[in-house]
């Protein structure tokens, strides 16, 4: 029998184990809306009330990257994509990589440029065909600036650059957009080590039908009957089609990036599950997938750095009342509902009355004990 000493280690190391995952949880911090608090305060509320420990940002806003300054927490920044076509120019990526990056790192912990937002969803020819060497010259930029191993460069992409993505096995991406966009874009970020970017949105491919699929409740299930696996939820759909159409072109050892998803907590009636308890079971269901390491049927095991949208309710947003309510908080901070992403004091506590050295020696024990019990020893 286990002795209380033992069920304590493994408890403790699954804790900091879960700990570490929560780590790939990140943000969209947008600021389409009115009576946003300053950066400062809220850089500091994700580091003391929050599990959140990445941003992406979408553009390279001065205050708020001065205002993460010495957080730690991992920031994304974007170029708007009407700044993409100057960028095929080597000295405007030298001058943007120097107003925009360099004045804030190392302090701030800039990791990624990403080029533009679902660029390929414009259908602007000049836009499309300017991506590639947009990205190419601000990698070039970094590495005259010895930023390269420290800054990514990527870009995300909505789903729409995938056909025939049921069953997930047969997802290849658009003809067209596959030879001449997405094989150079793909053969740019294996070479830097850069993620392939997406943003899976089950809400907007759901219908009543397949509310409970999308929400990650209970269902029947989806069978992939070229691999025999059965989807369980939406997400994991979507993601192994993105993986699926990757594969197809040779580059299925490239990592995917969770750019955004979420769930509006509020929408116009025509639309369905558009309410608050909705939200809160797709963003915590989806957080308790993603710290559970399980990963896709394509994709076992895995785990993905993933930033949710949106940290605030946009209020200033076009479109849709839907488009103005998938923040997790309100612009005074409080939550919209329970969302999983504020810390809990306990845990914190908890953390905080280890030293560093004893939690990697629980860490480590943990381990130990949890590798003993596999095997069926004591």
């Amino acid at each position: 029998m286990i002795s209380r000493i033992e069920e304590v280690v493994v408890s403790l190391g699954l804790f900091f184990f879960n700990l570490g995952v929560e780590g790939t949880i990140g943000v969209n911090y947008g600021t389409v809306a009115s009576n946003l608090p300053p950066p400062a305060q809220v850089a500091h509320f994700l580091v003391e009330s929050t599990i959140i420990s990445r941003v992406r940002l979408f553009d390279a806003d001065s205050n708020i990257l001065k205002a993460f300054a010495h957080t730690g927490i991992a920031v994304s920044v974007t170029v708007p994509n009407d700044e993409i076509p100057r960028l095929t120019k080597l000295n405007f990526a030298q001058q943007w990589v120097e107003n925009n990056i360099q004045p804030y790192t190392p302090n701030t912990n800039i990791v990624r440029i990403l080029v533009g937002n679902e660029v390929l969803s414009t259908a602007n020819k000049l836009l499309i065909g300017s991506v590639v060497p947009a990205m190419q010259n601000l990698h070039s930029a970094l590495f005259e600036a010895s930023l390269d191993r420290r800054i990514q460069v990527s870009t995300p992409h909505s789903l729409g650059i995938i056909s025939n993505s049921s069953p997930p096995s047969t997802a290849m991406f658009r003809q067209g957009y596959d030879t001449y966009v997405l094989k150079p874009l793909l053969s740019f970020l294996r070479a830097t080590n850069s993620p392939f970017m997406v943003n899976p949105y089950p809400f907007f491919g759901c219908s009543l039908d397949t509310l409970d699929f999308a929400l990650f409740r209970p269902n029947a299930g989806v069978l992939d009957e070229n691999t025999g696996h059965v989807y369980t939820n939406m997400f994991d759909a979507q993601l192994d089609s993105v993986f699926s159409a990757m594969k197809f072109l040779g580059f299925d050892d490239v990592e995917i990036v969770i750019a955004e998803t979420g769930w509006p907590s509020m929408g116009d009636s025509t639309q369905v599950g558009v309410d608050a308890k909705s939200a809160a079971e797709y963003n915590g269901n989806l957080i308790r997938h993603l710290i559970s390491g399980a990963g896709t049927p394509l994709m076992p095991n895995s785990t993905f750095e993933t930033y949710i949208f949106a940290l605030f309710n946009e209020d200033l947003k076009e479109g849709p009342t839907c488009e103005r309510n998938f923040g997790l908080f309100h612009t005074n901070m409080t939550p919209v509902y329970d969302n999983r992403i504020l810390r809990r004091t306990t845990a914190a506590a908890a953390a905080a009355n280890f030293h560093p050295v004893t939690c990697l020696l629980v860490i480590t024990i943990g381990f130990v004990v949890l590798a003993i019990n596999h095997h069926g020893e004591i």
